[in-house]
């Protein structure tokens, strides 16, 4: 990995358009959504449960594009996860079943996007989360966007969304709830996450993403791993958290680390520790249902018998506790959030999403 202390404390607008410019990776292209006979074989039995969970996100759905949590909160960050739960089905902004829901959808971030490049309002709660997630559902919408003045609408937003990102890293290189820029030098694991792999979709959709912004948060999560494997709430700790462990993990399938090395193998021998399948009640640390969200792309990327195993357990467990709707209930922040996880990890077998691709 390059060496990362010859970077300034923070990225300025300056010299983030210069890394924009002299120092990026671009992968073009590979943003669209693939069709082919392999995409889209899941189980009946849970492919009619799945499409029961759509529907009642469909009907929750506002007029203005947006789903919310309870008590109105994180519009942004709910309409981006069921976009993308939505997307997992296999519809586009453009074909599909859901393609009204998703282009409503990818209307409301766009009219959320910012002078600055935040996507959603700084006087939202935790408002990186919301940032991070529409980066990841806007640039695959991108990659089949239609209509050129679309595009290059799209584009423009997510270019400036990586600009945003820059200056919002924190001097250890991760991501707070909030932007640095904006004087909270805090930074906290989970929305580092959010943040990489939102990163990591633009550059697949072929925008501009230096490396270095990457890079610098793959050695944040390796600064906050302690010695038994798992990843702290922050760098100034805060003690390993098993839900935080397993988002770290794909974090760093979706960076392109090498996920064979002893470092790799130690963060998922905590979480296969701390995180069993069967369990219902595995609330340490963490939410149940963010850390199964996560834990479960490290699991389908991996394959075979692993991810068989775990499938079957998780989904068990998952389809057992769905409401007769066809959402599912658990957890203060609210069924939206809920069961556009749920109907995510129900479908990676779909395999219509890159960043969830094995």
């Amino acid at each position: 990995m390059p060496s990362v202390a010859a970077w300034p404390i923070r990225l300025t607008v300056g010299s983030l358009l210069g890394s924009l410019l002299g120092l990026m990776l671009v992968c073009t292209g590979v943003g669209l959504l693939p069709r082919t006979a392999e995409a889209g074989r899941l189980d009946p039995k849970i492919k009619r449960e799945v499409e029961r969970a759509l529907d009642w996100l469909v009907r929750e759905q506002r007029r203005q594009g947006y789903w919310e949590a309870n008590g109105g909160q994180y519009r942004v960050a709910m309409t981006a996860l069921a976009g993308n739960a939505l997307l997992c089905e296999g519809s586009t902004a453009t074909r599909g079943k859901y393609a009204r829901n998703i282009r409503l959808a990818v209307d409301y971030l766009l009219e959320m996007a910012q002078p600055s490049g935040l996507i959603g309002y700084k006087n939202d709660y935790h408002y990186t989360y919301g940032h991070g997630f529409s980066m990841l559902f806007l640039s695959q919408v991108f990659g089949e966007e239609e209509d050129e003045e679309r595009r290059q609408q799209l584009k423009q937003v997510l270019t400036k969304a990586v600009l945003f990102c820059g200056q919002a890293q924190t001097t250890a290189g991760g991501w707070g709830y909030v932007s640095a820029k904006d004087g909270n030098d805090f930074d906290e694991g989970s929305t580092c996450v959010t943040q990489v792999q939102g990163l990591r979709a633009c550059r697949n959709a072929g925008i501009p993403v230096p490396k270095e912004m990457i890079d610098r948060a793959v050695e944040y999560i390796r600064k906050c791993t302690t010695p038994e494997g798992g990843v702290q709430y922050s760098i100034k700790g805060g003690g390993p958290r098993p839900p935080i462990t397993a988002a770290a993990i794909a974090c760093l399938f979706n960076a392109g680390q090498n996920t064979e090395d002893d470092f790799y193998k130690k963060l998922l021998k905590y979480c296969k520790e701390t995180l069993p399948a069967t369990s219902e009640d595995n609330r340490t640390f963490g939410h149940w249902h963010y850390a199964h969200y996560y834990y479960a792309q490290v699991m389908y990327r991996i394959g075979g018998d692993d991810w068989a195993t775990y499938f079957s357990a998780i989904s068990k467990v998952i389809l057992r506790k769905q409401s007769a709707d066809g959402s599912w209930k658990e957890g203060h922040i609210g069924p939206v959030y809920t069961t556009a996880m749920n109907a995510t990890i129900l479908q990676l077998e779909n395999g219509f999403l890159p960043i969830y691709q094995r």
